[in-house]
């Protein structure tokens, strides 16, 4: 059976759309404010003024509609009166800053610490979802096995279901190939320590080259006679798929550099986690 995991304590308010737009808008602008104060967000010049107040705020409003809602940056730019142009090149500047993964580490590590644990995780679930591309997408790939074109995400989280890692890449990339920059990518960040997933990540080969990068890939059966088992803490990635599931721009991938999509998906997260912060009782707030 699945372990337990104990969240942090959260008032009992219904979920509400609004509220993960106005509280991802607030953690935006405060961690837009740190990056200009760390010099980690260098001033541009240009031709027209910055944008700030309201206008930023609406800005920032405009990119999270555009990955809940799924909206064309055209449609967006008319209904917020900002050119789609200048709400694009901001979404792809702050993508190149790497504001979305500095954002979500910050996230991550507050929401394990508000739950009463490390703020580094121990062990890891990796996985992948498979998603329909439109033509003009950056790569294209049939998954034999679902039988779809498109995308392939593959992502490792914590046992909060908290990614720590993504990666992209075409559909018919096999599993064991998929996971291995998202393995790097966790090595780059200090994890050491064993990474569980289904028995689609066996081979000697992924078990190489997860071990000169100080992981250990732990295959385990999750189901049987096409029933789900929750087996440890493997369930938890299945669960995040869902949660990034509600934001219609992760359904059917349009996006042209593979980039971007990373983002949109750590864009997802910050929306989740941000309303959950916000939510949480004085009592875990003072803790």
């Amino acid at each position: 059976m699945g372990t337990a995991v104990r969240p942090a304590s959260t008032t009992s308010a219904s979920w509400d759309t609004f509220w993960d737009a106005d509280a991802f808008v607030d953690e935006v602008l405060s961690e837009l404010t740190a990056m200009a104060a760390d010099g980690s967000r260098p001033t541009r010049s240009g031709p027209k003024p910055a944008l700030t107040g309201a206008a930023l705020r609406n800005a920032i409003m405009a990119i999270w509609c555009v990955c809940f809602c799924g909206m064309q940056w055209r449609a967006i730019g008319q209904l917020t009166g900002i050119p789609f142009g200048t709400l694009y090149t901001l979404f792809a500047r702050w993508t190149r800053l790497g504001l979305w993964r500095r954002l979500l580490d910050r996230l991550c590590r507050t929401w394990r610490m508000a739950c009463g644990d490390t703020a580094e995780p121990s062990t890891v679930v990796i996985d992948s979802r498979t998603c329909p591309s439109a033509p003009s997408c950056f790569a294209r790939g049939v998954d034999g096995g679902k039988k779809i074109r498109g995308v392939k995400v593959s992502i490792a989280v914590e046992k909060y279901g908290l990614p720590l890692a993504i990666d992209a890449m075409p559909a018919n990339v096999h599993d064991t190939k998929g996971i291995v920059p998202v393995l790097r990518q966790l090595a780059g960040r200090g994890f050491q320590g064993p990474a569980i997933g289904d028995l689609g990540y066996r081979g000697e080969r992924l078990a190489k080259a997860a071990e000169a990068l100080g992981i250990t890939v732990r295959p385990i059966a999750r189901g049987r006679d096409g029933v789900f088992i929750p087996t440890e803490i493997a369930w938890v990635v299945e669960r995040s798929f869902s949660w990034i599931s509600r934001y219609r721009r992760l359904n059917t991938i349009v996006e042209r550099t593979k980039e971007h999509l990373v983002a949109f998906v750590e864009v997802a997260f910050i929306s989740i986690l941000s309303r959950r912060l916000k939510r949480l009782t004085p009592q875990e707030v003072s803790a």
